[in-house]
């Protein structure tokens, strides 16, 4: 069972979802489990294994919960008597809640030179970075030898069926405005810390006006950062790239566009 439960844990890790794992540290006397029993918790209440079952397990579900809403580590004790949980079994169990986070994920739509410098970047900076284009000859690990996942699939096909999570950055780039009309209609309404498209304020216009014609809520295309990036680079694929994930630090860190000199005031 441990071993379903830590493969599990991985599994929502690598789909961008937090779970909590609680852990059984000491037993003493008459308790429903012993010390070493797991249980992983999800925020949703989906559980795999168990720490005991009853009120005991119900009380331990809602503190998981809670401590991955308030992303933070805690211990628990309770006694099992009639005064503590309303139970007859007389002893003690203590333990621990451990929260497991994903990386944050960077979510690239195309496969172009942009792509490539994303790719890059956000191998430095720790993001769990994917590819997805339907072009296999540019879309491959010879270009993209720093990305974790490289998917070659129709888009359209691939996106409504990709689960997103509030910890995604998705970048759209792909290689033409209908692509990306087609790709930003199927994620407007998917949960993202962030999404970005590329264009020109002529192109970026036309496919929101597009989208809103097609019945696209304007609320949801509102929260686009589009056109994408920062306002610091020319148009060299490098810096591009770089200001495009200078706008996700931003956000993802809930940053100000202001000089550290000016922030910290030292002199």
């Amino acid at each position: 069972m441990e071993e379903i439960i830590l493969t599990h844990i991985c599994e929502s890790l690598h789909k961008g979802k937090a779970v909590a794992l609680a852990v059984i540290t000491k037993s003493i006397g008459s308790s429903p489990r012993k010390s070493g029993s797991i249980m992983a918790v999800w925020q949703n209440r989906k559980i795999i294994g168990s720490i005991g079952g009853g009120i005991i397990e119900a009380q331990v579900i809602d503190k998981a919960i809670a401590c991955i809403i308030n992303k933070s580590d805690e211990t628990f004790s309770y006694a099992l008597t009639e005064a503590d949980l309303g139970m007859q079994c007389g002893g003690n169990v203590q333990g621990y809640i451990k929260v497991f986070y994903p990386k944050e994920r960077l979510v690239v739509i195309g496969s172009g030179h942009i792509s490539v410098n994303l790719s890059k970047l956000a191998k430095v900076l720790n993001f769990y970075t994917v590819i997805i284009d339907d072009r296999e000859e540019f879309a491959n690990r010879s270009r993209f030898s720093d990305a974790d996942e490289v998917i070659v699939a129709d888009l359209e096909a691939t996106l409504n069926d990709f689960e997103t999570s509030t910890s995604d950055y998705i970048v759209i780039v792909t290689n033409g405005h209908k692509n990306d009309l087609k790709v930003l209609k199927i994620l407007a309404t998917k949960p993202a810390k962030y999404i970005g498209m590329i264009g020109s304020e002529k192109k970026v216009k036309h496919v929101m006006d597009e989208l809103i014609n097609q019945g696209i809520c304007k609320t949801d295309l509102q929260k686009v950062y589009a056109p994408i990036g920062l306002n610091i680079a020319n148009s060299l694929p490098e810096e591009i790239a770089l200001s495009i994930l200078s706008e996700i630090i931003l956000i993802k860190n809930s940053g100000s566009l202001e000089h550290m000199k000016n922030v910290k005031n030292i002199w």
